[in-house]
């Protein structure tokens, strides 16, 4: 655990600029560790959220009674997508529709979002999307009826709640671009634990369309800025030599800005892990554990080690071989002086 391995104790912050889902600042709270938290997506914020926020046990049974005792009234459909509505037998889709409705009935923020994380996990467990890379599709197969399903995934979260234990610190969200930090102070972190998007990995942005649309109304996800290398204009190119393809030009011409903003807001000394992974290409393997331990370098880093964690074979027209692509930890210093 990497908390363990910079020696981060209680009173110390971290800061995780690609927060996903959560997992660096649940880590903080099970520790008693302050952390910020920053995504461009909407989703991942809201995912977060839910996971650190502080719960009343007893609350979250008596809401949930009375949400899955509501008689069914059966809804109006017009207002979904033909695009959503493929992904979902009839019966499911109108359930969920019902309960989204009733929840927010619930006045209480942190209960509302907390039975909408559930809806949501439940709504896709018995959709028929299939999320291959970048692309969402129809596969056809038994689903469980919503209801009894929803129940079980309300009682198990209740559940998980109650089994962790947390300790007491100040945790935030936000909602931002992890290039442009500016909302952030200088030399205020002691630590920056958090993994990027993958280079030529896209699917960050695109497979999340039933959600966004069931669940966060008009909010609009601009892909130009929901991840690294997605818009290839007025890029630099750190390493001509390598004749690179144009997105990976774009994705390390964007982790030169992210590294820039996280050694100005790391304090002298402190600690980085990144977790990234090599990018396939047709004809290639971009290794980018080692570019970009070299650009955390050039921006004024102190590079440690590139800890190999995975690695998988890489091939081209699924027979023939191309390299291997590996996933790494890379560990860099901010420089005391």
């Amino acid at each position: 655990m990497m908390f363990k391995e910079f020696k981060v104790n209680s009173g110390d912050k971290v800061l995780d600029p690609f927060v996903g889902s959560g997992t660096t600042l649940l880590a903080c709270k099970e520790v008693g560790v302050n952390g910020v938290g920053v995504d461009v997506a909407p989703l991942a914020v809201f995912v977060t959220q839910v996971k650190i926020a502080d719960y009343d046990l007893e609350k979250l049974r008596e809401t949930a009674r009375w949400l899955l005792n509501q008689p069914f009234e059966r809804p109006d459909l017009s207002g979904i997508s033909g695009f959503v509505k493929q992904f979902f037998l009839k019966p499911s889709l109108e359930d969920i529709i019902f309960f989204r409705e009733k929840i927010r009935e619930i006045e209480d923020p942190v209960v509302r979002n907390f039975f909408t994380l559930a809806l949501m996990n439940a709504a896709m467990k018995v959709s028929f999307a299939y999320k291959d890379g970048a692309v969402l599709k129809v596969v056809k197969k038994p689903v469980p009826p919503f209801r009894k399903f929803f129940r079980r995934i309300i009682k198990k979260m209740i559940k998980d709640l109650k089994r962790i234990s947390f300790k007491p610190c100040e945790l935030e969200v936000y909602l931002g671009d992890a290039r442009k930090l500016d909302f952030l102070e200088d030399e205020v972190f002691d630590a920056v634990i958090t993994s990027p998007p993958y280079l030529n990995k896209i699917e960050y942005t695109k497979v999340y369309k039933i959600e966004y649309e069931l669940f966060f109304g008009n909010v609009q996800v601009d892909p130009v800025r929901s991840y690294l290398g997605f818009n290839p204009k007025n890029v630099v190119d750190y390493f001509p030599e390598l004749n690179l393809p144009e997105v990976a030009k774009a994705y390390f011409h964007d982790m030169r800005l992210c590294l820039e903003e996280m050694f100005r807001v790391l304090k002298p000394g402190g600690r980085v892990a990144i977790v990234v992974a090599g990018g396939v290409f047709p004809d290639r393997v971009v290794e980018s554990d080692t570019l970009i331990m070299k650009l955390a370098e050039d921006v004024g880093f102190e590079g440690e080690r590139l800890i190999a964690v995975n690695k998988r074979v890489a091939t081209t027209r699924r027979v023939i071989k191309i390299g291997e692509a590996r996933e790494s930890i890379l560990l860099m210093r901010k420089p005391r002086v």
